[in-house]
């Protein structure tokens, strides 16, 4: 006798339908599972025992059942103990201990011991599967209720426990299904205000024109110049996810287990590696494969302080995302392709020991070792970084000064205003900022008068501009034509974003 019940598996950032199958019969007793099992899925047979005893019902082990549980397709790895669920319910369905229609439905869920439901990852990818294959229901624990719900059309039902499943699909007490809810944040959420940040206005000025086109950014200046602090306070000018990002981000961060129960990513991530981080955990990969860095940091800000630090390979590795938004892995049998969409912010000092041409203090680094410095960032690297500022040390009359308290807020609006130009700009597009616009977008949404032409020709042909350069700075113009809520690109706007390609 045999029985099926849905499932799914993870692949990559998706989840792919997995049907557990359960052939029932006596003879000697064994419990066996199949369809390339890990080791977490083969211990499954205990905690499935345990807990349908727990609820005082026939376990397997308690006669002479020779039970075989199928994961179908049988050619792809499954991971994890998901399976708990659906193993349980098709047990006790194939052995007539309860009577259910499992059809147009998805299960999973891990079980403990005495019946109860443990979260899992990956929730929200299993219900836009679930979505996408026309299922009405979704059964999962209740602690990933809240980020399934994200998915419309389609009922979500968060347990505790498998006598609370087994009671809702036999219809004796009915589980009300998970709605989602919007909900907004506040400034005070971030951990840095730009507010508290004294001086440093022309850094500033850099920050809202990144925020506000989704530019990369590089800063360099001495050590204690405020670097740091200035790239932890730009989450707090970033305008709030849309519902499409939370959905993008949510997804990614419920996979890599990173999601606290019955939360969502409301605030734009802010990832901060460290620069002995491997190359694994900056781009991604391992075995199993996990996002990286780049991709938890998608739609987000991605902090590298002390940039020539990082192994080279590492920052050669960037040179993908950082242009196509996206990081593809090849492994023997898949190609994974994992977003990346980010802010790159860049700390770096002039030399190793940061006083390189400072004023105050001399250097203490030898030739050699500044060019070992500096040969870490090679020209293919840099030239895909749009903004590049010097922060200088501050003085103490700049450190004490009094600064308006709501600075942040009247920053964070005028981003609002420009992102929400580019968002009826790109409408019907997938980009959400300029810093996404490829060629033909860019020759469609920046055009410049005769003047400008002129400054950008004479950059060029001078080798001071690259072709990739040249259209980074058609980008922050465009963006910085837009926080002055300008339709068109003048020479201004040009030379503006022109003076942040300059570099020492």
């Amino acid at each position: 006798m045999t029985r099926k019940v849905l499932s799914g598996a993870i692949v990559g950032l998706n989840a792919q339908l997995v049907e557990v199958e359960i052939d029932l019969s006596y003879g000697l007793q064994s419990f066996s599972i199949v369809g390339l099992p890990d080791k977490a899925i083969k211990e499954s047979e205990e905690r499935v025992n345990s807990a349908i005893k727990a609820i005082k019902f026939l376990p397997p082990h308690s006669r002479t059942f020779k039970v075989l549980v199928n994961l179908a397709p049988a050619d792809l790895k499954k991971e994890g103990s998901l399976y708990d669920l659906p193993i349980a319910l098709a047990f006790l369905l194939v052995s007539k201990q309860i009577d259910f229609t499992p059809e147009k439905k998805l299960f999973v869920g891990e079980l403990s011991l005495n019946g109860e439901l443990k979260p899992i990852k990956g929730a929200l990818s299993f219900a836009l599967l679930a979505q996408e294959l026309g299922l009405e229901e979704i059964i999962l624990p209740v602690q990933n209720a809240k980020e399934a719900s994200l998915v419309k059309n389609l009922r979500v039902i968060g347990a505790k426990s498998l006598i609370e499943v087994i009671s809702h699909l036999e219809k004796r007490k009915i589980i009300e299904p998970t709605q989602y809810r919007e909900e907004s944040f506040q400034n005070e959420d971030c951990e840095i205000n730009l507010s508290w940040i004294r001086g440093q206005e022309y850094a500033k000025r850099a920050l809202t024109i990144a925020a506000a086109g989704g530019h990369n950014l590089f800063m360099y200046g001495p050590p204690g110049s405020g670097k740091s602090i200035l790239a932890k306070a730009l989450p707090s000018i970033l305008p709030e996810l849309s519902f499409e990002e939370i959905l993008e981000v949510t997804k990614i961060y419920s996979i890599a287990g990173l999601l606290p129960p019955n939360q969502i990513i409301k605030l734009r991530p802010f990832r901060a590696p460290h620069h002995t981080s491997s190359e694994v955990a900056i781009i991604g990969g391992g075995n199993p494969l996990r996002p990286g860095e780049v991709t938890l940091s998608h739609r987000g800000v991605l902090f590298l302080d002390e940039f020539p630090e990082f192994h080279r390979d590492i920052l050669e590795s960037l040179r993908q995302p950082l242009e196509e938004g996206k990081v593809s892995l090849s492994r023997a049998k898949y190609n994974f392709t994992f977003p990346s969409r980010f802010m790159l912010v860049a700390a770096a000092n002039p030399c190793p020991c940061g006083y390189l041409n400072d004023p105050n203090k001399i250097c203490t680094c030898s030739p050699s070792q500044i060019a070992m410095y500096k040969r870490k960032l090679s020209g293919p690297l840099i030239d895909r970084i749009d903004l590049f500022i010097h922060v200088p040390a501050l003085k103490y009359e700049k450190l004490i000064a009094q600064s308006s308290e709501n600075e942040s807020e009247k920053i964070k609006e005028e981003v609002k205003r420009a992102r929400q130009i580019q968002k009826e700009r790109f409408k019907n597009m997938k980009i959400f900022t300029n810093a996404e616009m490829g060629i033909p977008e860019i020759k469609k949404f920046c055009q410049h008068d005769s003047k400008s032409h002129a400054i950008l020709q004479s950059y060029v042909n001078s080798g001071k501009l690259s072709a990739r350069g040249y259209h980074r700075v058609l980008r922050v113009a465009r963006t910085i034509a837009d926080l002055s809520n300008s339709e068109k690109i003048t020479s201004s706007h040009i030379a503006e974003a022109l003076m942040y390609r300059v570099k020492e």
